[in-house]
């Protein structure tokens, strides 16, 4: 039980460290050390406005860089909610309540990247992320349901 408090806890912070990377770029490791620069001129309405960029769609084209970037979203979001789903008790709806704690913090995270300089928050990476999650549960549930069947 305790690992996978863990491993929670390790995944959250390490999904947190690459949002407050400024610049990252997923296919250049040498700029997953980038150190941490504040955006102090954004506030929470310059960032959640109606017509902000964090509504918008994105303003770069598809690369390499941005289809590995958007797997990652889907694969770490995926595994977020099956520790999520792990950790909670054996209770009705659990897939549901795991779902609901990615999606709350995907949301949070893509709030928090929007005041990072080099970094932008979108709405549609928080439909990515909650999409991850949803894949990763139903792909979980189908296999337990069929390993109870045999």
């Amino acid at each position: 039980m305790i690992l996978k408090r863990v491993l929670l806890v390790l995944l959250l912070l390490s999904i947190s460290k690459f949002s407050h990377t400024p610049h990252l770029e997923v296919t250049n490791p040498s700029s997953w050390m980038n150190p941490s620069a504040w955006d102090h001129n954004a506030t929470l309405w310059s960032v959640l406005h109606p017509g902000s960029e964090f509504f918008t769609a994105y303003s770069y084209g598809f690369n390499v860089e941005f289809i590995v970037r958007k797997i990652a979203h889907l694969s770490f979001f995926g595994m977020l909610g099956l520790l999520f789903y792990w950790n909670f008790k054996k209770q009705s709806h659990r897939y549901i309540k795991a779902w609901l704690c990615v999606a709350a913090f995907a949301f949070l995270d893509e709030v928090h990247q929007a005041f990072i300089i080099g970094r932008d928050g979108r709405i549609i990476d928080v439909a990515i992320d909650s999409v991850g999650a949803a894949i990763a549960l139903y792909l979980f549930c189908l296999a337990k349901r069929s390993a109870i069947k045999t």
